[in-house]
């Protein structure tokens, strides 16, 4: 029994000589992406019988958007899943029957996902109280956050800046900071919109109906933003699209006060609410009083929003809000990169060369082993929140950035795993079950130039280790 898990032990940790499953998965990232070093894995089984695999495992890399589950995971536990986030309006001034003799306040409190519908809600209750003017100034408060200037920026290859996986976190964050831009062809002619409509934003309307066929995507439309000197911004639309079509886009144009005040003056405005003073940006004073809150939904469908469709604001905001809770310096994304490194550490797993950088995986510079996500990955397993984290998870050709992923293979909703795709990255991360019922934690990366291949290479790992996943000696062979 002592040979026996001595045998167990060492090949858990680091086998010698490669097993015949991680041959053929290295063997099978050689032939398709031309380097035998591309691609890092690691699974570990959970539940059941199996032997731990390794391929590169120990080897640093760029991990794309599977850090977002050690920053939902370390949220869940630091946190805890019923965490909740506010945003107060508030006034230092009085009401004189119909008026607001006042500045009105917005605190923001740093909520991942401050959305039009809520601040419709909660602006309309205004309007309950029996207020239709406000004679002070529109304030936003900021101060829940703690940034210096110097953040760390995504360079993007992709050469549109504005679109909405660039987002930034702010202390401002209103509504993923974004606008859908509609186009519509009808019998009235073609038509065009934006949702939330807001002032500083203009449509040029340049396309061109066509007889009815074939509806195209918004890539084949030219959307060319022109930004002006007085902050005014027009959206020149050009191309072609047939009768009976339509189609939109989502764009972040403005910067994230300016969204804020445009978009709370806007609702105001269709409750029949004005505001006379000016747009200001200031901490509320103590003395202030509350007119009304929101407040977000939980932590735990926070995480799954940010999993789920790998948002990438969310999590850098998520980080933001680590980072305040803990706040050991006057940047609170270091100071959330340093309590995440922290509880890591407290878990015994190893540390070091992982770098995490914004909290999103929107990063070049982000590194991670295989061998340390799948550590964090067997911690999740035995959390008391490990049903919210997996939840979180998009599942096998069902939902989320897996949903068009190993269709007609055997495998739809037997795993859940977190996807991951930068230019010249593709990652997965997460749970996947083999064919008698076994549980194996997983994580893959592919760096290579180019990596579009990469998909096909992880997808390879998942079906190997359902079909035919790799066993460890039967204790009756090692008997004999």
């Amino acid at each position: 029994m002592a040979s026996l898990l001595w045998i167990t032990a060492t090949a858990s940790a680091a086998p010698a000589d490669p097993s015949p499953w991680a041959r053929e998965i290295r063997d099978y990232a050689a032939n398709s992406l031309d380097n035998a070093d591309a691609l890092s894995v690691a699974a570990v089984p959970l539940n059941g019988p199996g032997e731990p695999q390794f391929v590169n495992a120990d080897t640093l890399m760029v991990p794309g958007s599977i850090m977002k589950v050690v920053t939902t995971f370390a949220a869940l536990e630091l946190l805890g899943p019923n965490y909740t986030w506010d945003t107060d309006v508030l006034t230092d001034g009085q009401l004189e029957g119909s008026t607001l003799k006042g500045n009105l306040y917005l605190r923001f409190g740093g909520d991942p996902k401050l959305t039009i519908e809520r601040l419709w809600t909660s602006l309309g209750e205004l309007h309950g109280m029996g207020i239709d003017t406000i004679e002070g100034n529109l304030v936003l408060d900021g101060s829940y956050f703690q940034l210096t200037p110097e953040q760390p920026v995504f360079d993007d290859k992709g050469g549109n800046p504005y679109a909405p996986f660039l987002v930034q976190p702010s202390p401002f964050l209103t509504n993923l900071n974004l606008q859908q831009f509609h186009l519509l062809a009808d019998e009235r002619g073609l038509r065009s919109w934006a949702t939330p409509h807001l002032d500083s934003v203009r449509i040029d309307n340049r396309v061109i109906m066509t007889a009815p066929g074939r509806c195209p995507g918004r890539d084949a439309l030219e959307w060319e933003p022109i930004f002006q000197d007085n902050g005014q911004v027009v959206l020149r639309i050009s191309g072609k699209l047939p009768k009976d079509c339509r189609t939109s886009n989502y764009l972040s144009l403005l910067p994230p006060q300016q969204y804020a005040f445009e978009l709370v003056r806007g609702l105001l405005a269709e409750r029949g609410i004005t505001v006379k003073g000016s747009n200001q940006l200031a901490a509320t004073p103590e003395d202030s009083r509350r007119l009304v809150r929101t407040t977000s939904p939980d932590l735990a469908t926070m995480v799954r929003d940010i999993n789920k469709w790998s948002s990438n604001v969310m999590a850098r905001q998520m980080l933001l809000s680590i980072g305040a809770e803990f706040r050991s310096d006057s940047d609170d994304r270091a100071s959330g990169v340093r309590g995440v490194r922290n509880w890591l550490t407290k878990k015994g797993i190893d540390t070091t060369g992982l770098v995490i950088e914004n909290g999103a995986g929107l990063s070049r510079d982000g590194r991670m082993t295989a061998r340390q996500g799948v550590q964090l990955l067997q911690e999740a397993w035995q959390s008391p929140y490990a049903a919210d984290l997996m939840a979180s998870m998009p599942i096998i050709a069902l939902d989320g950035t897996m949903a068009r992923r190993l269709r007609n293979t055997g495998l739809v909703g037997e795993g859940r795993i977190k996807t991951g795709s930068l230019d010249n990255v593709r990652s997965i991360a997460g749970f996947t079950r083999d064919e008698h019922g076994t549980t194996w934690a997983v994580l893959a990366i592919v760096n290579n130039k180019p990596a579009w291949n990469g998909r096909a290479v992880l997808d390879r790992v998942l079906y190997t280790l359902y079909f035919r996943p790799p066993q460890g000696t039967p204790v009756s062979q090692l008997e004999q």
